[in-house]
């Protein structure tokens, strides 16, 4: 976890942002010692905006399943499984 104050931001935005694009992991920013922001890489936020959207279907597919719905075929969740894997590949490209 890579914490800094929040006057890092207006004073080195640049560092702030390199840093976000090399570690690949958010930066969480203080402001009088309490948390208050937190910044990362625009290609980070798709990618984990993108897991989100796959484990929100997998949790409802999940939920219509125990609730006695009707399933999918093979065929469905391949073409679901494509779609999903390919969404989180092209949240990576940028």
């Amino acid at each position: 976890m890579i914490i800094k104050p929040s006057a890092a931001i207006r004073k080195n935005y640049n560092e702030i942002s390199e840093l976000c694009k090399k570690s690949g992991q958010p930066v969480y920013l203080t402001k009088n010692g309490e948390g208050d922001l937190v910044v990362m890489d625009i290609e980070a936020f798709a990618r984990r905006e993108s897991m989100l959207r796959l484990r929100e279907n997998l949790v409802a597919a999940e939920e219509s399943r125990l609730s006695g719905k009707s399933g999918y075929s093979i065929d469905e969740v391949s073409s679901m499984m494509k779609a999903a894997i390919k969404e989180v590949l092209d949240g990576q490209r940028g």
